[in-house]
């Protein structure tokens, strides 16, 4: 019968050897996720130099508002794969799936609690872009007749005629909205 000292020492021996071979294992996928660590980040930065100097090209300055949003946006997708792939070279497939299927939900669940605020901001981006649609245009909008003072991504401003400030959601506005006409009259002589 084995002496309760010897089985110690043996259970010690054996726990040394499974944490050794656990280690030695495990290096190649650490030193694989460093080096993808390092390319992820490198790539994703110039991904993401290379969207924003795209889209700085493509709107003009007073549209920075979207230019910011889509890099945020484009660079928020990138992380999350890159996270992904991270957890799947380290052995952790199940676990990525689970994450990825899991934040499918959610990002289901926010669009749907926010639906209101990405209509207006869609919507924003369509104002910003509408050439006719101007900050110093006298607009009627969601029975709100003013000069627009500034178009942000959720709301625009109107100056009332007597100096008051209304702020109306884009998206109302976007659904409706009329140019009035700044053109003085002329009048027969």
């Amino acid at each position: 019968m084995q002496s309760s000292v010897g089985f110690l020492a043996e259970l010690v021996r054996e726990t040394v050897a499974g944490v050794q071979r656990g280690l030695i294992d495990a290096v190649p996928k650490l030193v694989m996720a460093l080096v993808f660590l390092t390319v992820a980040y490198v790539g994703i930065k110039l991904a993401l130099s290379v969207v924003h100097g795209t889209l700085d090209a493509i709107y003009p300055e007073e549209q920075d508002l979207i230019v910011a949003l889509a890099t945020t946006i484009v660079g928020v997708f990138l992380w999350f794969a890159a996270a992904l792939t991270l957890l799947n070279i380290l052995g952790m497939g199940d676990i990525a799936a689970s994450l990825g299927t899991a934040a499918g939900f959610i990002a289901l669940g926010i669009s749907y609690a926010l639906s209101s605020m990405i209509a207006d901001t869609v919507a924003g981006v369509y104002l910003l872009r509408d050439p006719d649609f101007n900050p110093g245009d006298r607009v009627t909008a969601d029975g709100t007749t003013g000069e627009v003072r500034d178009i942000g991504l959720r709301k625009s401003r109107f100056e009332m005629d007597d100096g008051d400030t209304v702020v109306v959601a884009n998206s109302a506005v976007e659904k409706k909205w009329t140019l009035e006409d700044t053109t003085p009259e002329s009048t027969p002589s």
